[in-house]
């Protein structure tokens, strides 16, 4: 596994050198690619500040922002959040919500083994047809996206971690549905006299394409003379939402109340979008309660032809309750708000350490 590891380390350097001209896109690619729920952040930690430490992700959270993070699970962690997207039940989509469960063991001095489940619902859609196309007289369809993630990572020196994650995505509704896979790898390097200055890449949502299949992609008809006859759409194939992110952080530190301060940047070069740079920062005060806050810019974001709605201003809080101070157990509540063009996304989690 090391040796894996090794060479996924070495690819995720030489993509951050190719960045430019591997994942930076065109006009006419931007918005083609499937499984865009890869893009959005299911933790409450991490969301609050944009999901731009890809530097300094620690536990379960880097799961989403660089797997590498992942090595700093001391015992065993495990995450629950629940995520209202968009207004939740008044919003856009009413219904739309995600949860994700994740849960870590530390493997040895050096090594985390981790997994995690995302499921992203939409509640009940109202069915519309060519011949019936007012809303109510067809039933219902209730959507469902879900990412199954298992990962490994390993701390080959103090200073620097690595990691891989595999993911199996699935999309479905009553009568059609679309499997795939991708891998995430990252790394991250920390040093200084208290490894207060780190930096991290990650690359991630690298797979084959994916497409659709099942019994929604035939209709039956009848012809000229009366034959019954069934026809079948060849359903196009989608690219996965590729993105490669890199990312700078520093911590500031107090011996006053054990107070830090990490200042936080990221750019993430994406396959499909306009590129994103992010900046934030997270307040710690006795190790007990954190605050954050980031913004997220991409190109056109403040005219009407934006293309992503998961930038702008987003912030959060974390309350760490301890259970057991000598093995280090604790429990932490957290909370993230996104502003988005759609409403506001908010999220609530909690985190148990072990």
């Amino acid at each position: 596994m090391k040796r894996i590891l090794s060479i996924l380390t070495v690819m995720v350097l030489s993509a951050s050198l190719t960045a430019p001209s591997l994942f930076a896109g065109n006009d006419n690619r931007r918005g083609t690619a499937g499984a865009q729920e890869l893009l959005i952040n299911p933790w409450a930690r991490s969301s609050s500040w944009a999901g731009i430490n890809t530097a300094c992700a620690h536990g379960i959270d880097a799961f989403f922002s660089n797997i590498a993070g992942l090595s700093f699970v001391d015992h065993m962690e495990f995450v629950y959040t629940n995520t209202m997207l968009y207004g939740g039940r008044s919003g856009l989509v009413s219904g739309a919500s995600i949860n994700a469960f994740g849960l870590a063991l530390r493997l040895g001095d050096a090594g985390v083994l981790g997994a995690y489940v995302m499921a992203m619902g939409f509640g009940e859609l109202q069915k519309t047809t060519v011949e019936s196309p007012e809303p109510g007289t067809n039933g219902t369809v209730s959507p469902t996206f879900m990412n199954l993630n298992v990962a490994y990572s390993y701390a080959f020196t103090n200073s620097i971690h690595g990691g891989a994650n595999i993911k199996v995505i699935t999309e479905s509704t009553d009568d059609v549905s679309a499997t795939g896979v991708a891998i995430d790898a990252g790394i991250q390097y920390q040093t200084g006299e208290n490894d207060e200055l780190k930096f991290g890449i990650s690359l991630k949502n690298i797979g084959p394409a994916l497409s659709f299949g099942g019994t929604g992609e035939s209709f039956t008809m009848v012809n000229e003379a009366g034959n019954s006859m069934t026809v079948e759409f060849r359903p196009g194939e989608m690219e996965l939402p590729t993105c490669l992110n890199i990312g700078l952080s520093y911590d500031f530190l107090f011996e006053k109340w054990s107070q830090r301060l990490t200042l936080a940047g990221n750019f993430t070069s994406n396959a499909f979008l306009r590129d994103n740079f992010g900046l934030g920062f997270e307040y710690s005060l006795l190790d007990r309660f954190q605050v954050r806050a980031a913004y997220l810019y991409q190109k056109d974001i403040f005219i009407s032809n934006r293309t992503t709605s998961n930038t702008g201003v987003h912030a959060g809080a974390s309350v760490v309750l301890p259970i057991n101070k000598e093995k280090g157990s604790a429990i932490s509540l957290d909370y993230s708000f996104r502003t988005s063009a759609l409403k506001g996304t908010h999220s609530i989690g909690a985190t148990f350490k072990f």
